[in-house]
């Protein structure tokens, strides 16, 4: 009973308190989850690979419309063609205007020309009703008041009347260009087309410029469309 008792008879013995007191040593990496040089040279490939495509991936974006200058003689349907005129159009041109590459010059026929003065027209061959073009009248010095020309104008376009008819809104707007000469610009939001007209007088003539298109070819090709509707100008 003495010796269980006993000082010199410790409770734990010294090789467990040895083994408690000693500092866990961390277990390996597995080489499942260390990163070899191999493993980092197919990573560092594979993504200079990725960025690589992505860069030389071509854009999606529709490529800018370009144009071309149209030159308008205005000629009279007795010398539509060139007969007894100048068959040069630059030299000899009244009015110009921008045409979008691509588009189809619809040719004007003597009967058109002499009723309702219609020189010039070019049309989106991808929807004909998109479509520019240019009618002019003889004998007139200056423009009267803004809305007796935009009626006298539709009284020889039936397009125009059907237009002005059905209009949703008609804004119009006086312009000078940097020789003061002066232009009347109309824009017209018809329920199923868009219409954008300027006219001006120069050379004892009137000049109409039209720029016509439904409204779903105009949502698409607003910014177009306005473009050859201000390119339009008199050549003095």
């Amino acid at each position: 009973m003495a010796a269980i008792l006993s000082p010199s008879s410790p409770i734990i013995s010294s090789s467990a308190t040895t083994t408690a007191c000693k500092t866990p040593t961390k277990p390996p990496h597995s080489s499942l989850f260390t990163p070899t040089k191999q493993s980092l040279t197919s990573l560092l490939t594979a993504t200079l690979a990725t960025t690589t495509l992505l860069t030389a991936s071509p854009s999606l974006a529709e490529p800018a419309q370009t144009y071309h200058i149209y030159y308008g003689t205005a000629a009279s349907a007795a010398n539509y063609g060139g007969y007894g005129g100048n068959s040069d159009k630059k030299a000899s041109a009244e009015y110009i205007y921008d045409v979008p590459d691509g588009w189809k010059e619809r040719l004007v026929s003597k009967v058109e020309k002499g009723t309702n003065g219609t020189d010039s027209e070019f049309y989106n061959p991808k929807k004909r009703t998109e479509k520019e073009y240019l009618t002019f009248l003889a004998g007139f010095r200056q423009l009267a008041p803004k809305d007796a020309v935009l009626n006298n104008l539709a009284l020889s376009d039936v397009d125009l009347q059907d237009l002005l008819a059905s209009a949703d809104k008609v804004a119009s707007e006086e312009k000078k260009d940097d020789k003061g000469q002066l232009y009347y610009v109309y824009e017209i939001d018809g329920v199923g087309s868009h219409s954008l007209i300027s006219v001006t007088c120069a050379n004892n003539k009137l000049y109409a410029h039209f720029v016509n298109a439904p409204t779903p070819e105009w949502n698409r090709d607003e910014e177009t469309l306005r473009h050859v509707h201000e390119s339009f100008k008199t050549v003095q």
